[in-house]
């Protein structure tokens, strides 16, 4: 083949590589297009305030208030105060929670400068660093599920021993970024898939302030919204409007319902004074807030308050912040 023949071979193959590129390109740029005004497009529409966010450091002990909280993947957080980040358990790792130790409700978690403080009623302050790398890692079992926490250290022990007055001993375990996190609902495939440290289900929960005056209306007491231990508290909408929210944005976070937060035993826990009646308002609840029949393999016999969500878009949240519902 002499050198004309090649030049001929040459451009002949490199039109053809450029049509098939050009054809590929051109039904991409169509794709798009289609796909551009196809889809239908998003509908925001304002439902509400944010009113309060509160962060529960220790599961099942004192919220915490915040004015302004980045929303993580794993729920919100304010410094070094993670939700649901810090952990009592058995010795032999089982989580303790308000169910079965109501006084936890009155000890209060905080951060500063590098230390957790606890505090409790007629127990003194202490305080402890938060990273502690020398302290053994703890296999966790949190309903069901296997999780680590870091263990500590012996002094955090002692306090929680002495505070709930048993003669088991418990000790606190914290959750670190680089420890495998949980998967709450992997048994149920209709329900989206994420990861959480120590809440029950959902890394951000959800209630309106109408919410809890409808129910207070049904009570001989009122019952106040630290006893449902939302992360967000919303004002300015109707009760129980929240549940019809799929998708909201509030602020530049995005967030997608999950779910509703089925109650149980510790909603009868009173968060003022750590002693549980086993009655309201849990019983109230199951009188007008149960769920279809189609989801009972879901709830089962568990009154539905609240809702949990799963974190689209990290950001910041802040108090005053408007929320919107979006739909398409």
């Amino acid at each position: 083949m002499d050198l004309r023949e090649l030049a001929v071979n040459a451009l002949a193959q490199n039109k053809r590589a450029a049509l098939l590129i050009g054809g590929a390109g051109v039904a991409l740029l169509g794709f798009g297009l289609g796909y551009k005004y196809l889809r239908k497009p998003e509908k925001v529409v304002r439902v509400g305030v944010v009113s309060q966010l509160l962060i529960h450091p220790l599961k099942s002990g004192k919220a915490v208030s915040v004015a302004l909280a980045e929303c993580q993947k794993f729920g919100l957080k304010f410094g070094e105060l993670q939700d649901r980040h810090w952990l009592v358990v058995t010795e032999d790792g089982h989580m303790v929670t308000g169910r079965q130790e109501p006084r936890l409700v009155l000890v209060s978690l905080t951060c500063e400068g590098g230390h957790v403080c606890l505090n409790g009623p007629n127990m003194e302050q202490l305080r402890f660093p938060i990273k502690e790398s020398n302290n053994r890692i703890i296999n966790c079992r949190v309903f069901g599920d296997d999780i680590q926490g870091r263990d500590c250290g012996e002094e955090a022990s002692c306090w929680l021993t002495r505070y709930l007055g048993e003669e088991k001993t418990f000790r606190l375990v914290h959750f670190e970024p680089h420890m495998k996190a949980r998967r709450p609902v992997e048994s149920q495939p209709i329900f989206p898939q994420y990861e959480v440290a120590y809440p029950d289900c959902g890394p951000v929960m959800l209630l309106s302030e109408s919410s809890i005056k409808d129910l207070s209306s049904k009570l001989e007491k009122d019952v106040t919204v630290e006893r449902f231990r939302p992360n967000i508290v919303i004002s300015d909408c109707e009760a129980f409007e929240e549940d019809s929210w799929e998708e909201i944005q509030i602020g530049s976070v995005r967030l997608q319902r999950v779910m509703s937060c089925g109650r149980c035993i510790f909603t009868t826990v009173d968060p003022e004074t750590g002693v549980i009646s086993r009655k309201e308002p849990l019983e109230t609840l199951k009188s007008y807030r149960m769920c279809k029949p189609s989801e009972k393999h879901i709830y089962k016999s568990s009154p539905l308050f609240g809702q949990l969500h799963t974190v689209k878009k990290t950001g910041i949240l802040q108090v005053g912040d408007v929320v919107y519902k979006i739909s398409r």
